[in-house]
């Protein structure tokens, strides 16, 4: 039990990258086009194929940075990571699209008819759940301040989405 649980911590890092952007650029998805006044449905359509899009990028990043890394270090004799580059690539794109999806929960709970009012407030207040999240989980990994890192991990969530619903807001005005 022990072994499986060393196993699966080591791929935390990856989970929180995954997470963070899964997060962050998600939520700035439904932030802009919220700014841009688009129905829900277009808000469904950009955040779903930002998620997949976005989560395969970067899972092939990773993949080919680890793949890389560990050619480097074994070219120059060093001692290469245990992690496969696909498990730590599957790990970023499995947290991206894990917790990139809760942005994009209260909008799929709108079209099937549960709620119909405050979209981007109710998903502001779980994707801040979901910062919280992956702020600990990153206070765990790397033993700092648990309070610093989820106010880091949250503040960051809270620029990308503000830039993102300008950006949308500016751009339907200016181009309407």
């Amino acid at each position: 039990m022990l072994q499986r649980k060393n196993n699966l911590t080591q791929y935390l890092p990856e989970f929180v990258y995954g997470g963070i952007d899964g997060a962050i650029t998600t939520f700035a998805v439904v932030a802009g086009a919220t700014g841009a006044n688009l129905s829900s449905d277009v808000i469904i359509i950009l955040g779903f194929s930002n998620l997949i899009a976005d989560g395969f990028s970067m899972s092939i990043g990773n993949y080919l940075s680890s793949q890389s890394d560990q050619l480097l270090k074994k070219n120059m004799n060093l001692p290469v990571s245990v992690k496969s580059p696909l498990s730590t690539a599957s790990t970023t794109f499995l947290s991206f699209n894990l917790i990139g999806l809760i942005p994009l929960l209260v909008y799929v709970a709108n079209l099937i008819g549960f709620i119909q009012q405050h979209l981007f407030l109710y998903a502001s207040i779980l994707t801040a759940f979901g910062f919280v999240f992956i702020g600990a989980l990153r206070s765990y990994i790397t033993q700092t301040n648990l309070v610093k890192s989820i106010l880091q991990t949250l503040s960051l969530g809270i620029v990308a989405a503000t830039l993102a619903y300008f950006v949308g807001n500016i751009l339907e005005h200016f181009l309407s």
